[in-house]
C-alpha cells in the first residue's frame, strides 16, 4: 500500500509529525497535511475513550469539508489514568503533575482513529493500550522534566524518547501510544480501498 499511486490523495489531518513518521514507516505518503484545529476541551462527563472517538471524527469531518474528493484519515491519542482525562503537558508544573499520577501505576492510551472516503464512507475504530510505569522517585521526574522531551504530549511523556526507561509494561499496540496505531489504521484505509 502506497499513497503515491494514481487515485484520490490522502489528507492527513494532524500537525504531529510523530503521526506523519509513522505513516511513513508503513510506506503510506500523504499528499496533503491539514490540520484540524479542533476544540478538544472534553465534554461534562466525557470518559477518556468516547473522547478520543469523537475528536479523531470531527477532525477527519471538518478536514474533509474542505478536500471533497480526498481520501481523509484523522486521529487522536487520549492518556488516562482511570476515568480522569490527561492533558497534553504545555508547561513544566504540567509535566510534573502527570508523571507523579503515572509512578508505578497502570494507565490506558486511547487513540481514536477516523477515515473518510471520497465517496462518504466512513471508519471508525478505537484502539487501546494499557502501560505501566515503574515508581518513579522525584530525581527521575524532575530530569525528565528538564529535558523538554514532555512539550504538547498526552499525559506528559513521550514512549519513543527518554520516558521509554520509565515503562515496565505495554500490552497492545505500541504505535499507539506513539501516535497512530499502524496495523488498524492500515486495515482501515484497505477497507475502504485507498490504495
Amino acid at each position: 500500500m502506497s499513497g503515491t499511486v494514481a487515485g484520490p490523495a490522502l489528507v492527513l489531518a494532524s500537525a504531529s509529525p510523530r503521526r506523519l513518521d509513522l505513516l511513513g514507516q508503513i510506506g503510506i505518503v500523504p499528499g496533503r497535511v491539514d490540520p484540524a484545529h479542533v476544540d478538544e476541551t472534553p465534554a461534562k462527563g466525557e470518559l477518556p475513550a468516547p473522547h478520543a472517538r469523537r475528536l479523531a471524527e470531527a477532525k477527519a469531518a471538518t478536514v474533509a469539508s474542505r478536500h471533497p474528493g480526498c481520501f481523509v484519515l484523522a486521529a487522536d491519542t487520549v492518556v488516562a489514568c482511570g476515568r480522569r482525562i490527561l492533558p497534553k503537558a504545555e508547561d513544566a508544573a504540567t509535566a510534573r503533575q502527570c508523571l507523579d499520577l503515572l509512578s508505578g501505576r497502570r494507565h490506558r492510551v486511547h487513540g481514536g482513529v477516523c477515515v473518510l472516503a471520497p465517496d462518504g464512507r466512513r471508519s471508525l475504530r478505537l484502539v487501546t493500550t494499557v502501560v505501566t510505569f515503574k515508581r518513579l522517585s522525584p530525581g527521575e521526574i524532575e530530569a525528565y522534566v528538564a529535558s523538554g522531551e514532555w512539550d504538547g504530549k498526552a499525559g506528559g511523556y513521550a514512549i519513543q524518547g527518554l520516558a521509554a526507561r520509565f515503562v515496565r509494561d505495554v500490552s497492545g499496540s505500541y504505535s499507539n501510544i506513539v501516535g497512530l496505531p499502524l496495523f488498524e489504521t492500515a486495515a482501515m484505509l484497505d477497507g475502504l480501498g485507498y490504495a
